[in-house]
């Protein structure tokens, strides 16, 4: 698949652009903050209805504005086209429509257009907290099966119930007012919890076990000789292996949380979940973070977004790659290599301060963007 024409009104620093484009490779290049990140940023938060920059919808909405809209035309793997546009309300819900019929769910775009980005943030996904870490994983599992952004959905209303509930029993524990009629239906939110959190990590576990050869031939790709990587899925549930089906994970998670009940009251909030897990990264035998060096980082992060690359792609359909500021910090060798494996791809979005950072294997067509002007340049053979 791949976008054709990208339209965006009061998105970031452009009040209005149409911008068409087409298969292959595409570069946008200019100096920082001038918007060519705001390009790129728009078709993945079409694709996943969210931003890989800022966790709300406000920034993205120019100054002066009260909501921007983002609309594309995708042409599908059938050859056919789609009209994809999302109206971004700050504080409001958001709308959105395709092929311009009666305004539908913004998760009904989910599937729509898929991506794959990679970018200066990704860095996080092996330095960084597990939260990163479990937002990657969700992102990819919407990206691959959007019924699950319903599933991750139901978990956050009821993780976020069962703590009002815990907090109201631990507050009235403190005050010395003995057993909270909170706890009385906290029995209820338990099953729930078990139930929606059973079914994430049954498919975060096997999202990873599709994913860990993936990843493991990327990274080689990129750093011969520097793995092998392993992704180890840990569970705040147990410290044993889970069981790989949603039974049993349903069985150990509805134990672990009657065993953590005590624990639970006592700190007011849900100690036990997929909310709380983690997808360790080894490099070898170690673990990635605090011990792999800022270059194996790097690739490590590039070859988790590789890895989803590839997985999207036996699926069914090529997604859009992106590239945004990736090259400026690699060194000449992960440059190369990069530009190698992803070269044919059906459509790679590239971002970069100067013309000189994109390397002559994604040749195509390019951009340049200053001052919130997008100018086509052509670029000799």
């Amino acid at each position: 698949m791949h976008v054709a024409h990208l339209s965006l009104v009061d998105y970031r620093s452009y009040a209005r652009i149409e911008l068409p484009l087409e298969p292959g490779v595409t570069a946008f290049v200019g100096p920082n903050g001038q918007g060519k990140t705001n390009l790129v940023e728009a078709i993945g938060y079409l694709a996943t209805l969210g931003s890989h920059r800022v966790a709300s919808d406000a920034p993205l909405v120019r100054l002066g504005a009260e909501r921007a809209y983002v609309r594309a035309s995708i042409v599908r793997e059938d050859g056919r086209s789609a009209l994809a546009e999302l109206e971004i309300n700050p504080g409001k819900a958001n709308r959105a429509r395709i092929n311009r019929s009666s305004a539908t769910r913004p998760r009904d775009l989910l599937g729509l257009l898929r991506t794959v980005l990679f970018a200066p943030e990704d860095l996080a996904l092996v330095k960084g907290d597990p939260g990163e870490r479990r937002r990657f994983l969700d992102e990819l599992l919407t990206a691959r099966t959007p019924r699950l952004l319903g599933v991750r959905q139901d978990y956050d209303r009821v993780l976020k119930q069962r703590n009002t509930l815990l907090r109201t029993a631990a507050l009235a524990r403190r005050a010395g007012g003995g057993r909270s009629g909170a706890l009385s239906t906290l029995d209820v939110w338990d099953e729930h919890l078990a139930a929606t959190g059973a079914e994430l990590t049954f498919a975060r576990l096997d999202l990873v076990a599709a994913l860990q050869p993936l990843v493991d031939k990327a990274y080689d790709a990129l750093s011969t000789g520097g793995g092998p990587i392993v992704l180890d899925y840990r569970s705040s549930m147990s410290e044993d292996p889970l069981p790989t089906d949603r039974a049993g994970i349903h069985a150990v998670l509805t134990a672990a949380i009657a065993a953590g009940r005590a624990a639970e009251v006592e700190r007011g909030q849900t100690l036990i979940g997929p909310h709380r897990d983690d997808l360790v990264l080894r490099l070898g035998p170690l673990p990635a973070k605090g011990y792999a060096s800022h270059g194996e980082s790097w690739s490590y992060a590039l070859a988790l977004r590789l890895g989803s690359y590839e997985l999207l792609r036996a699926d069914g359909g090529e997604p859009v790659l992106v590239l945004d500021d990736v090259f400026a910090e690699l060194d000449v060798t992960r440059r190369a290599r990069l530009a190698e494996m992803v070269a044919h791809g059906e459509q790679v979005l590239v971002t970069a301060a100067v013309a000189e950072d994109v390397p002559p294997a994604l040749a195509g067509a390019r951009y340049d963007v200053a001052a919130g002007e997008v100018r086509r340049v052509e670029v000799d053979e």
